[in-house]
Order: structure tokens, then sequence, then C-alpha cells
């Protein structure tokens, strides 16, 4: 096994893409995997492309053996929490079955790594904020649950196949890559400072904001930005601390610090110097008023500290979206 390669599954989407480009300036060789049903080919820019799912075993098997990879980074998921409530079983089918085939892959050639993508949905509506690794897990919906049982799945696989896993639970992860490669490129996107940015440059529509009655400092749900890139740094830390340790891990990924609908419209018109028009509906099923990380034991454990502030991220997202209409 060759301790650069790096199997990038997911590779062609948001997250995907930024850390397969943070591998490649770190040395790395990332392999990226995707079947393109929502990523991008023209984001694998960073090494090897191959076309496919996760899920396929078969193909899983020989793209380890050929590209001799020694860990696994894995973003691949339906990721839409509505779709998730109207078709479970795709979610457990795709998430968690695909999880099952890309696993089984790693165990039968030797393959003893994964770095997980996971989400602050499997706590649910939580009893406090910041939230901590320690608070009880419940998701609300389908999404949520299926990541949970890929947790749990990974927990079981630790001991009994040796398979040792990073799992990382994102917040609300944002921004683009600063030198404008690649972005934040969903369709449709449901992703408030993409989809406000679209609708303030005439991409979309219209922007809807669910909700002014939550008890919140005006009103708004509030949520903890995080930016791609302070994310794919985790991912490579993380890594490491599996090589040095020999033993799996989890961390919360937030900046400890969250920020209200309206505060990110105001943060998009003072970058843009331009009035954003919304419309105001009603709230979101399941939307928690507050969801906010505890970073502090990724702070201590892996060395993490995220860089990047909520107008960098605004202004990185405004500027990708900018470029892509010229």
């Amino acid at each position: 096994m060759d301790q650069k390669s790096i199997l990038v599954v997911g590779g062609a989407g948001f997250i995907g893409s930024h850390v397969a480009k943070i591998l490649a300036k770190q040395g790395f060789t990332p392999v990226t995997l995707d079947n393109l049903s929502t990523g991008h080919q023209k984001a694998a820019l960073f090494g090897p492309f191959i076309e496919g799912n996760y899920g396929d075993t078969e193909l899983v098997q020989k793209t380890l053996k050929q590209y001799k990879i020694s860990t696994v980074m894995h973003f691949g998921a339906k990721a839409l929490v509505g779709e998730s409530v109207e078709d479970p079983l795709l979610y457990y089918r795709e998430n968690v079955g695909g999880t099952i085939g890309l696993l089984t892959a790693m165990k039968n050639t030797g393959v003893r790594e994964i770095i997980f993508s996971s989400t602050c949905s499997t706590f649910g509506i939580p009893k406090q904020s910041p939230i901590h690794e320690n608070l009880p897990q419940d998701p609300i919906n389908p999404y949520g649950r299926s990541k949970l049982m890929i947790e749990q799945i990974l927990k079981d696989l630790d001991s009994l196949a040796g398979i040792k896993s990073a799992i990382l639970r994102y917040f609300n992860a944002s921004g683009s890559d600063p030198e404008l490669e690649i972005g934040e490129n969903h369709e449709p996107e449901t992703h408030l400072i993409p989809k406000a940015i679209r609708v303030l440059l005439g991409i979309d529509p219209k922007l809807v904001v669910f909700g002014n009655d939550y008890e919140t400092k005006d009103g708004s749900c509030i949520r903890d930005y995080v930016h791609v890139n302070d994310l794919a740094n985790a991912h490579i830390l993380a890594m490491g601390k599996i090589r040095d340790t020999g033993k799996s891990c989890h961390y919360n990924l937030g900046t400890e610090k969250g920020n209200s609908v309206f505060e990110v419209i105001k943060a998009i018109e003072e970058v843009s110097g331009k009035k954003l028009t919304y419309e105001m509906g009603p709230r979101r099923p399941g939307d928690p008023p507050v969801l906010v990380g505890d970073s502090s034991k990724a702070k201590k454990e892996l060395g993490w500290t995220p860089k990047n502030n909520l107008k960098t991220i605004v202004q990185n997202t405004y500027d990708y979206f900018s470029k892509m209409r010229m």
C-alpha cells in the first residue's frame, strides 16, 4: 500500500473536491470515485478519476488494488433532509447499503483506514448548545439516521475487522476554494449562503427565509458555518491521528460560533454591496432553532482550529459565483 494514495469517495462533490485539492497540495495522490449523480467531473481535477458507485464492491476492490490505496475518505451520500423523509428507503439503500459495499471491499483488500463524513444531524434536536461529542444522538429524519447507522457499523468493524475510522460530524459546511477553481455548486441549491448569492446574482428566482419566530436573537435559525477548507484540513489531521495511534476517533467540527439567517443575509449584502430581496415562509418541520458545534475535542486532540470566519466564507462564495457568471 502507498501511504500517499487516498481514495476520495464522492470526490467530485462539494466537500470531496476541496479535500482532494488540499490532499494534492500536501503531496498525496487523491483518487476520486464518484457516480456524478450530484458531483461534477470538472471538479475532479487533482488526480485519477473513476466513474462508478461506491457500493459496487467489485469496482472498489479493483480500484483499491490498482492504486495501492492506504486510506479511504468517504463523502458519498444522499444528503437532502426533505428527500429523505419522502423516500427513506432510497437513503437507507444508498447511504447505508452503499457504505456496506464499500466497507466489504476494504475488508477484502486489507485497507484498514477510513475517514467518514458524518453530520451534526445525528444529534437531532439537541438539548444544549454548543453540541459536544457526549450528547445523546437522536436523529429526527432518515438522513441523520442513515449516518448514525454507518457510525455504528464503523464502531462494530473496529474490533471485528480491524478497520480504524475517524468519524467527523460537520456543522454547516460552506465557502469555496479561495483560488476559485472549485466551489459549492448543487442542483438544486438548498444551502443558505450559495442560494442567497445565486438569487442576488439572478441565477435563482427567489430566496425564502423559513421562520422568523424562533426563540433566538432575531427570530431566525442559528447555524454554525464552517469553511470547507477548514473541514478539509481536519480530514488530513484525522488521518494522521489514526496512523499515529492505530485507534479510531470521532469529532464534532464547528466554529463554536453561530450566525442567524438574517446575519448571513447582512454579511452577503456587505460583501456584495447589493440589497438582497427575500420572502418569509413558515418554519420547516424539524428545524432546530440553534445548531452550534463544540470543537474543543478536535482542537485538543487534532490541533485543529478553523481559520475562516463568516465574512471569508461569504466572500469566497460570492467571488466563485461571480466568476462562474463571467
